[in-house]
């Protein structure tokens, strides 16, 4: 299934829905199921297969053209954000003229960004007034819908509620500041994060595994004013989402609705490809970040 929140046509009111054939939307709006996104997950299996059972039933539908997409989950409980491309690890520390930490190599790395600035689809991102060097990160992220303590990688995707697309926004000379000081991305992070535009459940992606767990064969882009920028592939991630899931869950339970992001996919940052020199972006431009398979995840600075 791919899961989504919209505004029906005249309608501001959020609504919990699925997206069918490609191009049309269908009301998951009946009174024995949750209204919310969070809910829903929260709510387990058997109200997700009874959520597919009314999906192909219902008779209310709308051309995806039509709805207002929202960030398909617009509350969780917690983003973690890891660090799992080796080729954006590489080029990130280059340009502060290191090489990759020994460390990173032992076990996959994460920090917490802020879950009250979540942003969706068509939503305006604000410039922060802190920052000359606003950048955009091209990610994949899983959202949890089992919760779990000490998961094994090769049973994390029994936890996996579904993978979206994820635009970690970043302020890079706010960033670079923070860095030196040695404890993680703070303000230079917790402005944005968008997500979208739908959340795909994994039996969705089972054509294209590449054999470890939360890992697909799935080619990623960006793109700035209608101008492609980035290309990767989900299938070049060094950590796999099982092995990342693992490592953020021991001694801590993961709960429901949990976003785990993947860090940025190789070229993936205006960081990367302009070596930290920018130009970065501006008000007025408009980032689409698409994956194969989930869709595009569109937003214009304001």
């Amino acid at each position: 299934m791919r899961y989504l929140t919209f505004n029906a046509p005249g309608d501001g009111r959020p609504r919990l829905g699925a997206l069918i054939a490609e191009d049309r939307v269908v009301s998951l709006g009946r009174g024995d199921l949750p209204q919310d996104m969070l809910s829903f997950i929260r709510a387990g299996a058997a109200t997700w297969a009874l959520a597919a059972q009314v999906a192909r039933q219902t008779q209310t539908v709308w051309a995806l053209e039509d709805v207002r997409l929202r960030a398909p989950l617009q509350n969780p409980p917690s983003i973690r954000d890891a660090y799992a491309f080796e080729q954006h690890v590489r080029t990130a520390n280059q340009n502060r003229g290191r090489e990759v930490p020994a460390e990173w190599y032992e076990f996959p790395v994460f920090y917490f960004t802020n879950p009250t600035t979540v942003f969706g689809p068509g939503d305006e991102i604000q410039k922060p007034s802190y920052t000359q060097a606003l950048d955009y990160e091209l990610e994949v992220a899983a959202v949890i819908g089992k919760p779990g303590k000490d998961i094994p990688a090769e049973k994390a995707i029994e936890h996996i509620f579904g993978f979206t697309i994820m635009n970690d926004w970043s302020a890079r000379d706010v960033q670079r500041k923070e860095m030196k000081v040695g404890l993680g991305p703070a303000k230079g992070k917790d402005f944005a994060t968008s997500l979208g535009p739908v959340i795909v459940t994994p039996d969705e992606l089972d054509s294209v595994t590449s054999g470890r767990p939360g890992v697909y064969s799935l080619e990623m882009k960006a793109r700035v004013n209608g101008k492609q920028l980035s290309q990767g592939n989900w299938a070049d991630i060094h950590y796999s989402f099982g092995e990342i899931i693992a490592r953020a869950s021991q001694g801590v339970t993961l709960q429901a609705g949990d976003v785990i992001g993947s860090g940025t996919v190789g070229t993936g940052c205006l960081l990367e490809l302009t070596k930290a020199e920018g130009p970065w972006l501006q008000v007025g431009d408009a980032v689409e970040l698409e994956i194969e398979g989930i869709g595009v995840l569109g937003n214009r600075i304001a």
